[in-house]
């Protein structure tokens, strides 16, 4: 709201006494002409610099030549007057304004049509009437309403120009994570569920129970008109670090008291679980939950939203660009460093203006509230403007030297041998190889990786530099490794699948003159995303002769037997090949890291996968069997929230090779939007999911 405008609210200023019979919000009509059809059964919810209208019945006939209709609209402790004028024309307001339009008049009634600065805070505001003659004034409460962004109104800062783009970044319920690693991408479909009862009531006390808002009322509802502080404010209230917030995140151990990250696939109830345990921390989130909730979060206030992936992203907690790995002269690689590479990490960009930074830096920006590192001293990461990530402008708020070295770090691997050092190489291409989003209209990636890491424009570069008074960042070179006589390539044939053997082709390169003998050593681990592997489950060695530029080409197979007892569905696996000069002892390195792909769940509705609100369908859910092994003490859940209340399982107490097991379930969705079903397989061997299906459900209202 317009900061000159605002004065203190009299308390007493409402009184008993009132010619108002009955208001009507127009909240149908209200809501589709703002684009907030089902954000809430409870509150109109407007968009700010846009008309929204309601109508006044009175007991008796107005008369505005005697009496004067004055709204007043209150937020906190601060309200400001809106004398409601009749009037025949329509113009952008710079404050507040109230008017009625010809024929909006009749003999009891009058439509007011009120509307607010495009820079309003966004909130829950409070509006009353007051009814004035020159010797009174009658006053009510009229009610309540929420304002929100409007990305459709060209001069709000989040305004995004095409209709397409906010059908997909604002009012989509739905979304796909990217997961696994950039040589087999995975998809994990979540609903973000601002359509779902108590997410924008949620969304709302997030932002009243926020540090800043506790701190200081007046000056947070003041700066809350400002996108680039509240996406702020979010992305540090999403996780409990700092603060009241919605989620706990744990990346290793059991999840005992909560739920593991892996069996969440939606907003909704992580938000209300939230609100209803006074705001208690939700147990437990990882990066793609922590970016889910964000985004949810933004698109519900209004502010455009898409949940990005990065794979190969580095964790750089000293600063040195720079991400140190270490294997040992047979090909396992250690937990030495504290640096790490995530196979995969989730954050959101949002859209926005910059005029704090200048025109050259609207449009997307990075925001990660995954609590890694602090920003301003509490755990928040943005928004950094994406084109700064790229043209590596490090002197820009918030954060850009973090973000960048996630995306274009090297990675130097060491093999180490008794302690020391006797293998070295640069790898300064695989960081931030991929990073992608969900395209719009379609469940596949859009390669958004130019963005990030594109042709470096110097003159751009430069004319900041001299705009702020900042020196410009220097583009990094990298004197080149010495060429060794040898050369080892690693790759996997085809993606690997769980009951299917691991197939993979080691490249040999023999660039001197001299015919050599060599010591080939392979190993595989299992790893976490963003951990170090564990210990090794497949190795093999062998003796090789080469001759002079000879190349060979090696093949090994992983059998199902062999990995079964280890790995599940999306489970991650660390490859790596030492080849080693048996005269020279020189020592060359290749590594490649994949995910399986699990096992498919079969999920069908009887009449379609487009149901009705408010009645019953039938669900069908099977699975059969493709491992060699059996599975003891199978079970089979079903679970989604919006159509299944908990989760309803089926037992197996042996699952063999080829078998299957089933599950019918009810269905009956209560809002409308898009929902999921989400299906897993679990055993007794296996402490987590073995394999996991998620099917989309399309609600129509009724």
């Amino acid at each position: 709201m317009d900061r000159m405008q605002w004065t203190t609210r009299i308390s007493g200023s409402v009184y008993d006494h009132c010619q108002l019979k009955f208001i009507n919000f127009q909240a149908h009509e209200n809501h589709i002409s703002h684009e907030t059809q089902g954000l809430s059964k409870k509150h109109l919810v407007v968009r700010r610099g846009k008309p929204f209208q309601l109508t006044l019945m009175f007991d008796s006939r107005w008369n505005p030549q005697t009496e004067s209709l004055v709204l007043e609209v209150c937020l906190g402790s601060m309200s400001q007057r809106i004398p409601v004028q009749l009037s025949d024309e329509w113009s952008a307001p710079q404050s507040w304004s109230a008017k009625i339009y010809p024929g909006n008049m009749h003999h009891q009634s009058v439509t007011i049509h009120i509307c607010s600065p495009v820079l309003s805070s966004v909130a829950l505001y409070e509006l009353l009437l007051h009814i004035e003659t020159k010797q009174n004034r009658r006053s009510c409460t009229v009610g309540t309403f929420v304002l929100l962004c409007n990305p459709w109104l060209k001069s709000d800062p989040v305004y995004m120009p095409h209709e397409v783009q906010r059908q997909e970044y604002v009012k989509s319920d739905y979304g796909v994570v990217y997961m696994g690693t950039d040589l087999n991408v995975s998809k994990r479909p979540w609903s973000f569920g601002q359509y779902e009862p108590g997410v924008l009531e949620a969304c709302l006390k997030l932002l009243h129970v926020s540090p800043q808002h506790l701190r200081d009322k007046h000056k947070d509802y003041l700066r809350r008109a400002d996108p680039v502080y509240l996406s702020r404010v979010v992305c540090a209230m999403v996780n409990c670090n700092d603060d009241l917030g919605v989620v706990e995140g744990r990346w290793q151990g059991n999840y005992k008291g909560g739920v593991s990250p892996a069996e969440w696939s939606g907003t909704a109830d992580i938000l209300r679980r939230w609100a209803s345990s006074n705001c208690k921390p939700v147990q437990y989130g990882q990066c793609w939950v922590f970016a889910s909730v964000l985004c949810t979060v933004m698109r519900v206030l209004g502010i455009p939203a898409r949940v990005v992936t990065v794979f190969n992203a580095a964790h750089d907690t000293d600063a040195t660009l720079k991400i140190e790995e270490c294997y040992s002269s047979t090909g396992e690689k250690l937990n030495w460093s504290k640096d790490s590479i995530w196979n995969f990490h989730v954050w959101v960009e949002c859209w926005m203006r910059r005029p704090d930074l200048g025109a050259v830096f609207d449009g997307w920006q990075v925001v990660d509230p995954t609590p890694q590192e602090k920003s301003a001293g509490i755990f928040c990461c943005g928004p950094c403007p994406v084109f700064a990530i790229q043209q590596q402008i490090f002197h820009l708020p918030y954060d850009t030297p973090f973000l960048y070295a996630s995306v274009d770090a090297d990675i130097v691997r060491l093999i180490v041998r008794n302690g020391q050092f006797v293998g070295r190489k640069v790898d300064n291409e695989s960081v931030g190889q991929l990073i992608c989003t969900k395209r719009i209209n379609s469940d596949e990636p859009e390669d958004v990786t130019q963005a990030y890491k594109g042709v470096w424009e110097p003159e751009i570069v430069r004319s900041y530099a001299r705009t702020v008074g900042q020196p410009a960042a220097e583009v990094r070179m990298f004197q080149g490794e010495k060429l060794p006589g040898l050369e080892v390539s690693l790759n996997i044939n085809g993606v690997p699948s769980l009951g299917v053997g691991i197939r993979m082709c080691v490249t040999v390169t023999n660039r001197s003159r001299i015919a050599r003998v060599l010591m080939e050593h392979v190993n595989a681990q299992m790893k976490e995303y963003n951990r170090g592997p564990q210990e090794c489950f497949w190795k093999t060695h062998r003796e090789l002769h080469i001759q002079s530029f000879e190349v060979l080409t090696l093949h090994h197979t992983i059998a199902p037997c062999e990995y079964e007892s280890f790995l599940a569905g999306d489970d991650i696996v660390n490859l790596a090949v030492v080849i080693k000069d048996m005269w020279t002892e020189e020592r060359v390195l290749a590594t490649r890291e994949f995910s399986m792909s699990s096992q498919q769940i079969t999920i069908e509705i009887e009449g379609g996968d487009t149901i009705q609100m408010n009645q019953e369908h039938t669900a069908h859910v099977s699975f059969t069997s493709k491992l060699t092994k059996t599975l003891n003490e199978a079970v089979l859940t079903v679970s989604g929230s919006g159509l299944l209340q908990g989760k309803h399982q089926t037992r197996l107490v042996h699952l063999k090779p080829g078998e299957k097991i089933e599950k019918k379930v009810s269905i009956m969705a209560t809002s409308p939007g898009t929902k999921l079903l989400m299906a897993t397989i679990s055993h007794s061997n296996s402490p987590s999911s073995f394999a996991k299906s998620f099917h989309k459900v399309s609600v129509k209202p009724v």
